[in-house]
């Protein structure tokens, strides 16, 4: 079968569709979360690279929605995915709410090193999740490389009380992740990269430096299913499949690479549709019983309308999308 052309700039400016979405709480200090949507001839796809990117970042992100709009992807190994429950920089007490909204998820993933928070307030929120999921459930921690190594060290000798399976991003360098590391490996408690894969002008430099035991992988960040696959694979390390908060039609991309992977040993965080109040279709990727399933997902045409971005966001995005294809080249795809 033919592949189908990729698309001109043109083409895609006059397709997307650029929405606004509620959140339920505040992530990553935001309350609201904008997105570009694309048809193309395999389906719908997403751009939605975070605001305070650089074109040069956010352009990797358009890689990864033309591929999957346009490009036919590799076959899936499964049709559910495992996910975890996704826990904000809450305060403790709000914990167990927020977990209802992730029915079935075995897993959570936390939030921690939230600037203008204190050690004291992780460890109430870490301690409120195992609480709330009991001795069976699994607690990761994600800092956003946002403690050196010796604030990494006593923050996860403090947390290890509550039983963790791996630590998330403590630090910003592959050479602190390396030494923080070295530090902890004692204590059998993983360190797992993010940051310093999918912002890395080099995505293996982490894992030949030794630096983490895990990779965290996200398709849109690392330019598309494909990309994220050939970076799994050179890593040789074990991959956790996450979203950036996407649209269901995002998180879509995401479980077809979690679908993909010869092995999932983790769950994955694509349930993060739970922290949207609204979303552009009416099969949400949400979980049930702990999985997403496996599917393309197409908007509804009443809610594209009833969530359109207003004219200057419209603006804004539709200006950042050329230029972001002008940095693609000749060739968008890989």
């Amino acid at each position: 079968m033919p592949v189908a052309p990729l698309p001109s700039s043109a083409e895609l400016l006059a397709a997307a569709r650029v929405v606004s979405l509620p959140m339920v709480t505040r992530f990553r200090g935001i309350r609201t979360r904008e997105a570009v949507l694309l048809e193309g001839p395999e389906g719908w796809s997403e751009f939605s690279p975070f605001v305070e990117y650089g074109d040069a970042e956010a352009a990797t992100w358009l890689r990864a929605a033309i591929d999957f709009g346009w490009r036919p992807q590799p076959a899936p190994q499964r049709t559910e995915i495992p996910v975890n429950a996704t826990v904000p920089a809450l305060p403790a007490s709000e914990v167990a709410a927020l977990l209802t909204r992730y029915p079935g998820c075995r897993t959570a993933k936390v939030k921690v090193a939230e600037p203008g928070q204190g050690l004291a307030d992780d460890v109430a929120r870490v301690r409120a999740v195992r609480e709330a999921m009991g001795p069976a459930g699994r607690i990761r921690v994600d800092a956003n490389g946002l403690w050196n190594v010796d604030e990494a060290e006593h923050a996860i000798h403090a947390l290890a009380e509550c039983d963790l399976e791996y630590v998330e991003q403590p630090c910003a360098s592959v050479a602190e992740l390396a030494e923080i590391r070295r530090r902890v490996k004692h204590m059998g408690v993983p360190i797992a990269a993010d940051e310093s894969v999918r912002k890395a002008a080099d995505p293996l430099e982490v894992a030949r430096a030794g630096a983490a035991d895990i990779l965290v992988i996200k398709a849109q960040p690392l330019g598309g299913i494909r990309a994220a696959l050939e970076i799994i694979a050179s890593a040789g390390l074990p991959a956790v499949v996450s979203s950036a908060i996407d649209t269901s039609v995002g998180l879509a991309m995401g479980a077809r690479l979690a679908a993909c992977m010869p092995e999932l040993e983790y769950d994955c965080g694509l349930a993060t549709a739970a922290l949207l109040a609204a979303d552009i279709t009416d099969e949400r990727m949400l979980p049930v019983a702990g999985t997403v399933p496996v599917h393309r997902v197409a908007p509804s045409p009443a809610l594209l309308e009833q969530h359109a971005a207003d004219a200057d966001r419209r603006a804004w995005w539709l200006a950042r999308l050329e230029r972001c294809y002008g940095l693609l080249g000749a060739s968008p795809g890989r």
